[in-house]
């Protein structure tokens, strides 16, 4: 009783043990055996085990060919399976883009270019998420802190001069499979401390002088968000192909079954065996 007190006082060890991995595989057993059971059992009673394994199989394994081709094609607004999304990606942090150790970084200054507005805001969260310390949020487990991370606040600091370098748009017609890397920098510097009057609204953030001047190196993660509705298309089809051939084994089995009876009563000869062993499926 004692020790139960004591583990209660301490707090849960794993908090999202039981929700949401362990209620999440009950659920998705749950619904396979309660959905995919009750057609098999329905088709068993009606067409026997086998026969109702093979239809139950070929029309759940087609019906994710047609699902997965729609993840894969389309941009559905359900939560459907996919992977990472294309995001900037902290690599490297320099005091100057001259010692960068990617050549393509340190010609930046001269074959790069500006980046717009919108493409600046999307590289100023990526810093945010690498230079911010993060705050552990009620009982869950405290974040891993990024390896760059040393401000509490992003208000702390000052990202100015975002220019990117780099990518290219491969067709495929023209046997171009790959991209360049796609590379984006910098400017990060500790922002000047400024007394605010009551009332006063905060100035536009600005560089202290006194402080040291960093430079970030990002590279463009193209991601991978249509890599696993591919990997489901091509396990279903190979299965939907595999029930086919099964439920088509079995249908040339029965008809050289109901061939073979029907010499035997009128007493023709059987014909040379074509060499393949019948299949009971």
């Amino acid at each position: 009783m004692i020790t139960t007190l004591i583990g209660a006082s301490e707090g849960i060890p794993h908090p999202t043990l039981w929700y949401p991995t362990i209620l999440g595989v009950l659920v998705v057993v749950a619904a396979i055996g309660l959905f995919c059971g009750s057609i098999y059992l329905l088709l068993a009673t009606n067409l026997g085990a086998r026969l109702g394994f093979l239809v139950a199989a070929a029309a759940l394994s087609g019906f994710m060919v047609m699902l997965s081709a729609m993840w894969l094609t389309t941009a559905s607004p359900l939560n459907t399976l996919k992977g990472r999304v294309p995001a900037w990606k902290v690599i490297a942090q320099v005091d100057s883009l001259d010692k960068s150790n990617i050549p393509t970084v340190r010609e930046i200054a001269k074959k790069g270019k500006v980046v717009d507005p919108a493409e600046a805001a999307n590289v100023k969260a990526a810093v945010d998420t690498e230079l911010v310390i993060p705050q552990q949020q009620g009982d869950l487990p405290k974040p891993p802190t990024p390896k760059f991370a040393k401000y509490q606040l992003s208000t702390e600091y000052v990202v100015s001069d975002t220019r990117e370098i780099g990518g290219s748009n491969p067709k495929f017609w023209k046997l171009q499979f790959t991209h360049k890397p796609r590379y984006a920098t910098v400017q990060v510097c500790p922002a000047l401390n400024v007394k605010l009057a009551q009332g006063a609204a905060p100035p536009t953030p600005t560089c202290d002088p006194t402080q040291p001047v960093t430079y970030l190196v990002l590279e463009r993660d193209l991601g991978s968000l249509r890599v696993p509705p591919f990997v489901v298309l091509v396990c279903s089809a190979i299965l939907f192909a595999l029930s086919l051939l099964g439920l088509h084994w079995r249908e040339r089995d029965e008809q050289e079954a109901a061939a073979a009876a029907e010499r035997a009563k009128s007493g023709t000869p059987a014909p040379a065996s074509s060499g393949r062993e019948p299949v009971n499926v």
